[in-house]
């Protein structure tokens, strides 16, 4: 019997976190597993700059969607095959202003991944959302 091998997916399209200046995140971008895609949490960063990109949680929650779908899509999958998001908001005062644009996001996609949101500070100042998920990919 053959072990399959995790596949570490990295792309230069959505930015790599670190926790403190110049510290790499002990953690990979995405892990391919017998067919299941495991995407760490992306957030409101430009990958050109590494900075969050506003304190609009709107703009920052269309960033992070689109930072997810970057590291899908390096993984040769594509927005039908997210199975399931995890979602953490910083202040549940915006989940009103999140559902309309997580909904015209996956709008052309085949369906709505399975989903969680929770109220959760993440790690880094000034972010106000994150987003996880795990999808289909190809062997």
């Amino acid at each position: 019997m053959t072990k399959n091998t995790p596949r570490v997916i990295t792309t230069d399209k959505a930015p790599t976190t670190g926790f403190s200046e110049g510290t790499k995140a002990p953690l990979s971008m995405a892990i391919a597993f017998n067919g299941l895609l495991f995407v760490s949490g992306q957030g409101p960063l430009d990958p050109a700059t590494h900075s969050i990109v506003s304190d609009d949680f709107e703009e920052q929650t269309r960033m992070t969607l689109a930072n997810l779908l970057r590291v899908v899509e390096a993984a040769g999958s594509t927005k039908d095959d997210i199975l399931r998001c995890n979602v953490y908001i910083r202040d549940m005062e915006n989940f009103p202003k999140f559902n309309p644009i997580y909904r015209s996001f996956f709008a052309h996609a085949s369906h709505f991944p399975a989903r969680t949101t929770v109220r959760a500070d993440p790690p880094r100042a000034g972010v106000l959302v994150e987003i996880d998920c795990i999808a289909a990919v190809a062997e």
